[in-house]
């Protein structure tokens, strides 16, 4: 085909074809930006909600003079979301342990909650707490996979071959 082309047609096409290459480029480049600012944006207000909410709950401890269980899971739930946080600025990978530790915690705060305010003994509980141990049971798998399969090479796109940005992990 291209032997049958003319020089002015040849040129156009080159021409419609680098242009439309660097047009790609760039809106590759600003929707990444968008992206990374949306993130970084994101990212901080999780961020400080997380701090204020846990120095609320600190607050209100005090001034009750005591802390039950409950309000210790729940600084906990805190310090996970702080250190997932933490790790997404760092490394822009997201850990899934993380998720799964808080979920566990919250876990078990409803079951304190159901044994201990309403004294609640039967298939409530049983729940829970299988919930809990699938959790655990997921955080093992993930763990063994993390050190089965470790993912510290460069990851790439299976369409593209590129490097992605952002990620999620199960290893943290």
């Amino acid at each position: 085909m291209g032997k049958f082309m003319s020089e002015p047609t040849r040129r156009v096409t080159k021409f419609a074809s680098n242009f439309h290459a660097e047009l790609k480029d760039l809106s590759d480049a600003f929707g990444t930006l968008l992206v990374d600012a949306f993130h970084y944006l994101a990212l901080f207000a999780i961020g400080a909600t997380t701090v204020w909410s846990a120095v609320s709950a600190f607050l209100g401890m005090a001034q009750r003079g005591r802390a039950e269980l409950a309000d210790i899971l729940l600084l906990f739930i805190y310090l996970e979301i702080g250190a997932m946080v933490g790790i997404y600025f760092k490394t822009t990978r997201l850990p899934v342990r993380y998720l799964i530790y808080i979920a566990i915690t919250a876990l078990g705060r409803v079951l304190i909650e159901l044994v201990g305010a309403e004294h609640r003994t039967g298939l409530d509980i049983l729940v829970v707490s299988g919930a809990i141990l699938l959790l655990a049971f997921a955080v093992l798998v993930l763990r063994f996979g993390s050190s089965r399969f470790p993912s510290n090479g460069p990851m790439t796109d299976v369409k593209s071959g590129k490097r992605p940005h952002r990620g999620i992990s199960a290893a943290a």
